[in-house]
């Protein structure tokens, strides 16, 4: 399968290139970055020390400079596409990319709120792009297998809703969300989960632990679109590299036990292998560079509240590596390949 990565000299496109360089039935042809980028004509090695390694220490996978031209060949000769680029960019371009059959990941938020509007509110321009939005599928893939492996278009989804959604949707899938009150989840993000290009708001130098976004962050109408219940959504940045720790707080029904929480979860998780149900409160570390997500709960039967703890990587399980699950099912590939070792 060859593979072209657009957008591949950010954080979540450089773990895409060694997971796809890794990959047993994928070969990178190409790696892009915009027009104008500073890192056109630059070896991954010059921007990551992990590209240090044949094929990247080669000319043929510089950084490319993606030109309209370009675009169509990449288009043209390419099975997989993914698209590690900004929200608008992605939208721009994709009808362009599919035109020739190739199969789209898309890690932006340009496919992943289906009602325009609510879209336009978040992201600041409008969608026009109503019958690919129609058409695309999300990439949560625990949850949506048998529609990602029909799908030509996959919206990858956002970092802080996969944590929050593979906590919540076992729950919601039972039947055991009290809807009359909303589930809050504060969530921390490492500095990565901003991006590459500095500024005074994601260095490490200048990061505290504090909140932002509260209650107009974009990703709070994605988690509630693909939950089917509003959220209240807090995230925070936190003085560190990578990882997602999200603590969720929610009211049960008065039919909810003990029992039928952990059936539900579970259920849900049991068959899969990247979503591990664990005994204690997740930490960081145990999932940092991995492509897994790390679940705990404890249950209140006196007031039916439950508290569920998530954590992922941001830049894997919360992006890079769920899109390779994704890229896996359409392949009708285990969704592990490449993934867990050699």
């Amino acid at each position: 399968m060859n593979v072209s990565l657009l957008g591949a000299s950010g954080y979540t496109g450089m773990e895409l290139a060694l997971l796809v360089d890794k990959h047993p039935v994928m070969q990178l042809q190409g790696v892009y970055v915009s027009e104008h980028s500073q890192d056109a004509d630059k070896g991954l090695w010059q921007l990551d020390n992990r590209f240090y390694q044949t094929p990247f220490t080669s000319d043929e996978l510089k950084l490319t400079a993606l030109t309209a031209e370009q675009l169509e060949q990449v288009a043209k000769n390419s099975d997989i596409i993914f698209l590690a680029t900004p929200h608008e960019f992605s939208h721009d371009i994709c009808p362009k990319l599919l035109q020739y059959g190739a199969k789209v990941l898309d890690l932006s938020g340009a496919f992943r709120l289906k009602e325009t509007q609510v879209f336009a509110q978040n992201y600041g321009f409008a969608h026009n792009q109503q019958s690919l939005l129609d058409g695309a599928v999300y990439g949560l893939a625990e949850w949506y297998a048998d529609e990602i492996k029909q799908a030509q278009l996959i919206a990858v989804p956002g970092c802080y809703p996969t944590a929050s959604l593979l906590a919540l949707k076992p729950l919601q899938a039972a039947g055991l969300i009290d809807s009359s009150v909303l589930p809050v989840i504060n969530a921390t993000s490492g500095v990565s989960g901003a991006g590459r290009k500095a500024t005074m708001t994601n260095s490490l130098c200048e990061v505290s632990l504090q909140a932002y976004g509260v209650l107009s962050h974009r990703h709070q109408p994605e988690i509630a679109s693909y939950l089917d219940n509003q959220v209240i959504f807090n995230p925070h940045l936190g003085n560190f590299k990578r990882g997602i720790l999200a603590t969720i707080t929610l009211k049960l029904t008065a039919e909810a036990s003990q029992q039928a929480i952990d059936n539900a979860f579970h259920s849900a998780y049991d068959g899969t292998e990247l979503v591990n149900l664990v005994q204690q409160w997740p930490k960081l570390d145990q999932v940092v560079h991995s492509p897994k997500c790390h679940l705990h709960w404890q249950y209140s039967e006196q007031n039916h509240y439950i508290v569920v703890s998530s954590a992922i990587d941001n830049l894997l399980k919360g992006a890079a590596s769920q899109a390779m699950q994704c890229a896996n099912l359409m392949l009708g590939l285990p969704d592990t390949t490449g993934l867990l070792g050699s």
